[in-house]
């Protein structure tokens, strides 16, 4: 049985959450110099590409809603796939420049009742 597409939303919202309490008074260097931290916001951003990649075929209306969210599927296959070649510090840029926005973004879909078929 298909989830609901907002469910996929709570799964990134959830996600980004945990990764800003995770990084919360990081910078680069100590980002850098945490393989165990680095491993855990990686993955976050595989459930964040992931949710998104099913809301895709679920609801690609919604989906479309999210600025970016072909990147975000792109990079979560990426970590992925191309683990080998991650760059740390892309990662950390992405969580300081890309992961806000996309947080707001999250938060206002959810708090749309018209925000995807099932509201």
């Amino acid at each position: 049985m298909p989830r609901e597409p907002r469910k996929y939303l709570h799964d990134v919202l959830t996600a980004a959450s945990r990764i800003t309490t995770y990084t919360d008074g990081y910078d680069t260097e100590r980002f850098e110099a945490n393989d165990q931290l680095r491993s855990a916001v990686e993955r976050q951003f595989e459930i964040i590409g992931e949710a998104l990649a099913q809301l895709k075929c679920l609801d690609p209306t919604l989906a479309a809603r999210i600025p970016e969210a072909p990147r975000i599927v792109a990079f979560r296959n990426l970590l992925i796939h191309g683990y080998a070649s991650i760059d740390s510090r892309i990662v950390w840029d992405i969580v300081i420049t890309k992961l806000p926005s996309l947080l707001r973004t999250v938060v206002e879909l959810l708090a749309d009742p018209g925000g995807s078929a099932d509201a």
